[in-house]
């Protein structure tokens, strides 16, 4: 029989103030186990209802975490409701930094178990954020839950738009879930179930998964997956898929027979359990690590980046839709939108253009501008969801920049700030006027002679000359990057390493940030790891360098931290949009 083992109660707060209730049991051993299990519930569930597997999973060396995520259990809010899905995602990057400073977890001692809804959160955030976590375990991931009525998704769609977010209530039945009498009947009567979900979160839900799926390849981490075999809640098929798409060295994939959802809560739990055990000792036992420094050179994002500099797309469709957009930009777009002008003439991915980006006032051009079209065409240009992102990746900056600023002044140190290819200056400008009065030192630097004149101007017009300066430099130049005086306390890279696909480029540029950013400094970075639409850029829009097509490489998180721990650095939190398109980190000096 099971000895229950006790839990303490506590609560951390997440990115947004949100309190939210954890559960912690102790390992109960003398020594314990360099190990830390995380858990994630079900979706409508909580903490407690996964209580068992502490007590069942036969670890008793090992220490376990579990949350009730925000609109569940124990944790206040709205049952059900969160901003969005990836609003999830964040508040378990929070909880594991939090699990790190608060309990003196090193990050690369966690495994986390999640199931269904909470499995998707967890190769989310394993996805996004990249964290070097010992293993992850997902039981029956909810990519895709059946709705059972045609067109259920579609419908609850439509009907957001037209009359805004309202709760959606599970028809799951406990019988569903396990063959657990027990379990079947507490489901029923246990008072912190709760039934509902928000539309916005049950529809970000899919298009998260979809997201995922089709990139698993830039998962590294071992995972299993456990499948049960009779599930009727979710479909399986996106559950292969995921698992075929892995990039991880150590991976299984397990199928139950007739098992019903909740795989860890069936009634012959303890074969998952075993399964579960032998994993973690595989990959206890197996260091293979994965080395994406040279990830230009082969691998995921490599083969993708070969097949965009081909001349011909992707499928013959692709390719007609493609050429129609080229067609109507040469035609009337550079006619009629300011914006696709300025790509056309500078290149999509130029300072001018990314400035114009940040104003996000849509302006018309001649004729069409007149019948009041161009400002229309000019409007959608600005909307498309890369150049949201971008926005978005402004206002991270900002944030950040902000944050570590007060960080430094609090600290007493003296706050100098440089960034190495900064375009225009818009977003760096913006992100220190608020806290001039604690900056020492700005200097901007970027290649485009047209930049650093735009830029200088900019500091002009703000009154900022008496302690801001706009030089020309290369931002890949090591010793031109690592002889800067005043040496920075604050480093920022922000759009400029997306445009290279060259690693050994990063490698010297970031050499020399670490040579140059003082003891206690910080780097801030950012990142395109995903785009819904590299092809398109790829096949239709023109680059800062000349006629050249703007065909980008990815760079997974994981690589791209790889590159920046490579460099002497040391990651410390993550922004993002809500596509999971641009991200922006901070790491510091070691």
């Amino acid at each position: 029989m099971n000895v229950k083992r006790p839990a303490t109660e506590h609560t951390f707060t997440s990115h947004d103030g949100q309190v939210i209730f954890y559960r912690n049991w102790a390992a109960t051993t003398q020594q314990p186990a360099d190990r830390v299990i995380v858990l994630l519930h079900r979706g409508h569930e909580h903490s407690g209802r996964i209580e068992h597997i502490v007590n069942e999973l036969k670890m008793d060396d090992t220490a376990f975490f579990a949350w009730d995520v925000r609109g569940c259990g124990r944790t206040e809010g709205p049952r059900g409701y969160a901003p969005s899905f990836m609003t999830w995602v964040q508040d378990l990057d929070v909880f594991v930094q939090h699990i790190n400073n608060q309990h003196a977890v090193p990050v690369e001692n966690i495994v986390v178990i999640a199931q269904s809804v909470g499995a998707v959160i967890a190769a989310t955030w394993v996805h996004d954020y990249a964290p070097k976590i010992k293993a992850l375990i997902l039981a029956s991931p909810a990519f895709s839950v059946d709705l059972i009525v045609p067109g259920a998704k579609q419908g609850i769609a439509l009907y957001q738009k037209f009359f805004g977010e309202f709760f959606v209530k599970s028809y799951v039945k406990g019988k569903q879930l396990t063959h657990d009498p027990e379990r079947v009947k507490s489901y029923h009567t246990d008072p912190l179930v709760a039934l509902p979900i928000a539309s916005n979160v049950l529809l970000d839900l899919y298009a998260v998964s979809d997201r995922i799926i089709s990139d698993a390849g830039a998962i590294i981490t071992p995972t299993q997956i456990l499948i049960s075999g009779a599930d009727a809640v979710v479909r399986d098929k996106p559950q292969h898929q995921f698992f075929d798409g892995l990039s991880s060295v150590i991976k299984e994939k397990h199928v139950l027979n007739g098992f019903f959802h909740d795989t860890l809560g069936e009634f012959d739990r303890k074969i998952p359990f075993a399964l579960i055990r032998k994993f973690i000792n595989k990959v206890e036992s197996d260091a293979t690590k994965i080395d994406l420094l040279n990830a230009d050179k082969k691998g995921y994002t490599y083969n993708e980046y070969q097949k965009l500099l081909k001349p011909k797309a992707s499928s013959f469709w692709n390719e007609i839709s493609f050429s129609l957009t080229r067609t109507s930009m040469s035609l009337i777009g550079k006619r009629a939108s300011k914006g696709v002008k300025i790509g056309v003439e500078t290149g999509f991915d130029s300072g001018s253009s990314l400035d114009y980006v940040y104003l996000n006032k849509a302006q018309g051009l001649g004729f069409y501008k007149a019948i009041g079209l161009g400002k229309l065409i000019d409007r959608g240009y600005l909307d498309s969801i890369g150049w949201q992102g971008i926005r978005i990746r402004k206002q991270n900056l900002e944030k950040l920049i902000g944050k570590y600023i007060a960080v430094l002044h609090d600290k007493n140190i003296e706050v100098r700030i440089m960034d190495i290819a900064s375009g225009h200056g818009r977003y760096i400008l913006d992100a220190i006027v608020p806290h001039r009065e604690k900056v020492s030192s700005v200097l901007l630097r970027d290649y485009s002679d047209i930049n650093v004149k735009a830029g200088s101007e900019m500091i002009a017009e703000r009154e900022l000359t008496d302690f801001a300066e706009f030089k020309n430099a290369d931002a890949f130049y090591e010793e031109g990057i690592a002889s800067v005086n005043p040496k920075p306390s604050i480093a920022v890279v922000s759009g400029v390493y997306e445009l290279f696909s060259d690693n050994h480029l990063l490698k010297a540029s970031l050499s020399g940030l670490n040579k140059a950013i003082v003891t206690g400094g910080y780097l801030i970075y950012t990142n395109q790891p995903w785009h819904p639409q590299v092809e398109l850029i790829a096949r239709t829009l023109n680059n800062h360098q000349g006629k050249g097509r703007w065909v980008m490489r990815r760079r997974t998180q994981a690589e791209m931290d790889q590159l920046v721990a490579n460099a002497g650095f040391e990651k410390i939190e993550q922004l993002q949009d809500q596509w999971g398109i641009f991200t922006v980190s901070v790491a510091r000096k070691l």
